[in-house]
């Protein structure tokens, strides 16, 4: 689909997790050139690093695959700081007790994108 490429092992390390949680606000993409575009907020719940929230009815969920790498664009909660273009891993999805009907979905990065 679109953007996603295949899969290699860049393990992330956790300095790169606390940087871009620190940094970045929010993350957007698309699953392929001609759909829509999804916008998300980062969040810190989970322990394996910057995660997103995303409905599980929602077809975006249906079509995000463990293993999956896209292109992301990170945000910064400034509008002087530019966004920064990653390539990003898909590590989760796992259900959420505080959040009925959301996943929380794992992000893991692999590089930045060119």
């Amino acid at each position: 689909m679109g953007k996603r490429i295949s899969t290699n092992n860049f393990p992330e390390s956790k300095t790169v997790s606390r940087y871009i949680l620190d940094n970045y606000y929010s993350v957007q993409f698309s699953l392929n050139e001609m759909g829509p575009i999804y916008l998300f907020k980062l969040r810190n719940i989970s322990l394996n690093g910057p995660c997103i929230l995303v409905k599980e009815d929602s077809s975006v969920f249906g079509q995000l695959e463990v293993g999956d790498i896209l292109h992301m664009e990170f945000k910064p909660p400034e509008l002087s700081v530019p966004n920064k273009l990653l390539k990003t891993r898909i590590i989760s999805k796992n259900s959420h007790d505080l959040f009925t009907g959301h996943s929380l979905v794992g992000l893991s990065i692999i590089e930045e994108a060119n």
